[in-house]
């Protein structure tokens, strides 16, 4: 059984599929989840803030018959020379069925799953953002009826963990990828992400390609994608800096003129208009982005029945 869920690296492409297909059913059939989480506790272990993480993780819970236990961490012993994290899941372990935390460090995460004895799943690390990535391709699925082919092109700070869960998922379900960023290590996707990724794509046919134009990255995708230029880890005095590098590669309606006509433009949340995407981008209709957000409560549902061994 899949214990955890830390990286799409570590999950398979039948896994992903599987899930995925789970999470449209559960979308048109909620009726019968109402009562598959009955008796069980999600722990929700906060470092950063949230609105889409915690909503839809806590609905989800309570939609499926289970409670939910918000914990904010800066108001916790855990990881301040007081108690060990290890120590932390060894005893949350004895509470509660299955623990979701939203870290900084990707490394919390893994020492939360080394020492817990329930499934623990990744809302957020400096290094992959799993469910999000899951409920994109989940919406994409919705939308264009097959991911295989299909061509994601992903635009301005690839140094993040929505690019790197991007890279560990797409080429595994058959998507070619094209990532349009500064040509600085910065605003680069790990070296070590980008192979494992190209490898990926070895075996299902598809290209990786990093891109320092945007024109480029975006000719002829199916899928525009960008995400905020500062993200909660980024110190504010970086800002100016950051926006300078940055500009080339925010998303207009001319670029968009570059994918394939009926391309979807997609971005995680929270967007600032005007910065990473005009306006007219967000607000057009080629934009999906709402269906993401609302995707990531039915998707995270399916992650959950999986690792608690309901499907």
């Amino acid at each position: 059984m899949t214990r955890h869920l830390l990286t799409l690296n570590d999950w398979s492409a039948e896994v992903i599929e599987e899930v995925i297909a789970h999470g449209i059913y559960v979308k048109h059939h909620r009726s019968e989840f109402a009562h598959a989480m009955a008796g069980r506790t999600l722990l929700m272990l906060f470092e950063k803030p949230s609105l889409r993480t915690r909503v839809s993780f806590e609905t989800g819970m309570e939609q499926m018959g289970g409670h939910a236990i918000y914990y904010d961490v800066s108001t916790s012993p855990m990881g301040k020379g007081k108690e060990s994290i290890a120590d932390v899941a060894r005893t949350v372990s004895r509470y509660v069925d299955i623990i979701m935390a939203r870290t900084y460090e990707h490394t919390t995460i893994e020492e939360l799953a080394r020492y817990a004895t329930v499934p623990v799943i990744n809302g957020l690390s400096n290094f992959s953002h799993p469910c999000q990535i899951l409920g994109d391709l989940m919406t994409l699925k919705e939308k264009k009826g097959t991911l295989v082919g299909l061509k994601l092109a992903y635009l301005g700070d690839a140094h993040n963990n929505v690019t790197h869960s991007l890279l560990f998922a797409c080429p595994k379900v058959g998507m070619h990828m094209s990532i349009g960023c500064p040509a600085e290590p910065k605003y680069e996707p790990l070296p070590d992400v980008v192979a494992s990724a190209r490898a990926a794509a070895q075996v299902t046919g598809v290209s990786v390609d990093v891109h320092h134009q945007p024109e480029a990255a975006v000719e002829g995708a199916d899928v525009v994608y960008t995400d905020s230029w500062m993200s909660y880890h980024i110190p504010e005095d970086e800002r100016q800096e950051r926006f300078a590098a940055l500009r080339p590669f925010r998303v207009t309606s001319d670029l968009m003129k570059r994918a394939k006509p009926d391309a979807v433009f997609m971005h995680c949340l929270p967007a600032q208009r005007g910065v990473e995407q005009t306006a007219e981008v967000i607000d057009g209709p080629q934009s999906i982005v709402f269906d993401q957000a609302e995707n990531r409560l039915h998707i995270q549902k399916a992650i959950i029945l999986k690792l608690m061994g309901r499907l």
